[in-house]
């Protein structure tokens, strides 16, 4: 469960140096100059950004717009970007950090550190790209070409198969392959792991692309265009037929799908199937035959996440003609592939995924692709040398108290609970007691000494580092949990719960401003970085983490009186998000929004009682005329400055759990503080009398 989806897509790059790389690092040391630059917070005076705030905005009419205004009519959203906000502030500088030390990487003597640099100049070499053409993509295509029946349609689909999902940590459900598989500590029995089965097959990002009208027609028809497209490219003379036939038998796969809403009810997802019940359950694919291509024949328990999805999935691969399935794995494949062929692909690829799906009018430079690619492949030999270079220990010592000091805050709010019964209350206190946080990096780093990787094959590389995660991942069946494993690189900006294990990541990237910053006011740095440590604690206890006991196995630990007051307050949470309307007659999902949502109430205000508890004995000082609790809530409003293209935020809409940035920002008028901080009154549009305010823990 992170903090933004969205950011796993930009996939931000981070810096490697040229040293040894079987060893855990330490913080960067403080350098004198680095301890003159912490003397001065890089935002204001203070740590906030005040000359980005309009003031005749009343903070109770439109608090986003009063914390933000000024810096959203005054900043553009770059070329290359469909979104633009906070986070991507932070980006740019990891991006450009990275960029310098992985060219230096590339002259290394040989190791991890030689492969990231081989790896990101064969993504650079567009001259021999260029040369090689389409080449490097044939062996793949002659083969499925080659597929001539229905067992061999089910190995092709099962070879397909690759470790890019991930269910409960990063809440990203979507393959393009037919199905996908996450392996992860089964929800069902937490002592072992289990390969969970995913819907998937979708060159668009849902069902509903393909199955509603107004602007998806016009989508799809862009789409139909970019599969022709590509097929041309590849030199195929019936390319216009073909992606007629594609776009026919995605639509179908569409239909067979469950929706998001579905996707995200964790209790419809807990489907234990043993490996029999695949062709009990699901006829029409050869499983036997999918099971041995993907490496899962010997593997005799499975979670099938949408069990109606996968039955429809394999009744289509019985009953679509063997053609129309040739041709869709072929489009897949040079999809697939395109970022990494010939100039001519990698534009395609992006006039659609880019300019059409998302208002994107301009792709990113070269260099920032290959930053996101390398990351993508060989990150955690990226992301060590990045804690050495650019996360020192200060940062990780005061990180950690603050996380301390959350933590407690929210035991004591267990605690004050009036609605809650002592039964219910101690295994929500168990669940506190046993939570671990991983701040800044892992303990153990992963081990790439067995990837293949050539200067002057872009393609290959990516092929097999995506087959070498799929085998790391397949590993791990039959094994013990390994609870110090990470799902997100340290040079990630985000951050992570992981409900099956009672864990917390914090990568190092994002401990950076405006969301921390060692020189800035106590008060802004709890609002920003303290709040989403807060929304990552309450994830736990969030309307799907509060399904997960203590060790993580999905188990109901509440009395039905207790879930009954729980569900009540998600109930009105879920109404007022749903009454924030971004477009005339468009409005936030309510409920595919509701974990993040309960996580931001109950992390903010879990973050002002420990930012309150923090300031004992402390004069409340005025800073440029704001006062402690309003430095609080205007650096929570700060972290979720943000603005987007048109396209892009109702896509948005339709498939991402968190809200959107500007709605984000008013979880605050359910915090009983925010109204004399601000002098908010009835008649504001923001006012919420007391009872009307959703206090969730």
């Amino acid at each position: 469960m992170v903090l933004q989806r969205p950011l796993l897509v930009l996939a931000i790059g981070a810096a490697l140096a040229l040293s040894a790389c079987d060893r855990n690092p330490a913080p960067a040391a403080s350098t004198p100059q680095a301890q003159a630059s912490a003397s001065k917070p890089q935002l204001g005076s203070f740590g906030f950004d005040a000359a980005g705030m309009d003031r005749s905005v009343a903070a109770g009419d439109d608090f986003f717009d009063y914390a933000n205004g000024g810096w959203v009519r005054n900043t553009e959203i770059p070329a290359d970007r469909s979104s633009y906000g906070s986070f991507n502030v932070i980006a740019e500088k990891t991006l450009a950090d990275t960029r310098a030390i992985m060219e230096e990487a590339g002259s290394a003597d040989g190791g991890e550190a030689r492969k990231v640099g081989d790896y990101y100049a064969a993504y650079m070499d567009e001259a021999a790209i260029e040369a090689r053409g389409i080449a490097p993509l044939q062996p793949q295509l002659q083969a499925i070409a080659g597929i001539g029946d229905r067992q061999a349609l089910a190995r092709a689909l099962g070879g397909s198969v690759r470790a890019d999902v991930d269910l409960l940590n990063a809440t990203n459900f979507y393959t393009p392959h037919l199905f996908g598989v996450w392996v992860s500590v089964d929800l069902l029995q937490p002592q072992r792991n289990a390969p969970y089965l995913v819907q998937g097959g979708l060159g668009m990002p849902d069902r509903d692309f393909y199955l509603e009208g107004g602007r998806m027609a016009e989508l799809r028809k862009a789409y139909q265009g970019y599969v022709a497209r590509l097929l041309e490219l590849s030199a195929d003379a019936a390319a216009a037929a073909k992606a007629a036939r594609i776009v026919a038998l995605e639509t179908k796969i569409a239909r067979a799908h469950a929706t998001q809403e579905d996707t995200n009810d964790v209790e419809k997802g807990a489907n234990a199937w043993k490996q029999a019940d695949l062709g009990a359950k699901a006829p029409g694919m050869d499983w036997a035959a999918f099971l041995d291509a993907a490496g899962l024949s010997a593997q005799q328990d499975f979670i099938v996440w949408q069990p109606q999805a996968v039955a429809g999935l394999s009744r289509l691969v019985a009953s679509e003609p063997l053609d129309a399935w040739k041709d869709y794995l072929a489009f897949h494949a040079l999809d697939e592939a395109a970022p990494y062929l010939p100039k001519a692909f990698a534009d395609a690829h992006f006039a659609f995924h880019g300019t059409a799906m998302n208002g994107t009018p301009q792709q990113s430079e070269r260099w920032k692709r290959a930053v996101a690619r390398t990351n993508d492949a060989i990150g955690e030999a990226v992301g060590k040398i990045y804690v050495e270079r650019h996360f020192d220990a200060a940062t990780k010592a005061r990180a950690d108290e603050m996380a301390k000091n959350i933590i407690a805050a929210f035991a004591r709010r267990i605690d004050a609970l009036e609605w809650m019964s002592p039964q219910t209350k101690a295994h929500a206190q168990a669940k506190v007691a046993g939570l671990k946080v991983g701040m800044g990096y892992p303990d153990k780093w992963r081990d790439y000494s067995a990837l293949d990787v050539k200067r002057d094959d872009a393609l290959g590389n990516a092929q097999r580092a995506s087959l070498f995660e799929y085998r790391r991942n397949l590993a791990k069946l039959g094994q013990p949990v390994d609870h110090g494993e990470w799902a997100m690189l340290p040079q990630t900006i985000n951050a992570m719960n992981v409900p099956l294990e009672n864990r917390l990541v914090f990568p190092a990237a994002i401990l950076q401003p405006p969301f921390f910053d060692g020189a800035a006011d106590d008060a802004v740095n709890y609002g920003a970085i303290g709040a989403v440590i807060g929304h990552e604690i309450s994830h736990g206890f969030d309307n799907a983490g509060a399904l997960f006991d203590e060790t993580g196995k999905l188990h109901n630990w509440w009395t039905a009186d207790d879930l009954k007051q729980f569900n009540a307050a998600g109930d009105a949470l879920a109404a007022q998000f749903g009454g924030y309307e971004p477009f005339p007659g468009v409005h936030v999902n309510g409920r595919l929004t509701l974990g993040e949502n309960i996580a931001d109430v109950a992390g903010l205000a879990t973050a002002h009682d420990a930012y309150v508890l923090s300031q004992q004995g402390k004069p409340a000082q005025a800073l440029e005329g704001f006062t402690p609790d309003q430095r609080f809530f205007l650096g929570f409003a700060q972290a979720w400055r943000s603005k987007a293209r048109e396209q892009a935020l109702r896509n948005s809409l339709l498939t991402n759990v968190h809200a959107p940035g500007q709605f984000r920002a008013l979880t605050v008028r359910n915090l009983d503080a925010w109204y004399p901080a601000f002098d908010v009154k009835q008649g504001q549009q923001l006012y919420l009398a007391p009872e009307q305010r959703v206090k969730v823990w």
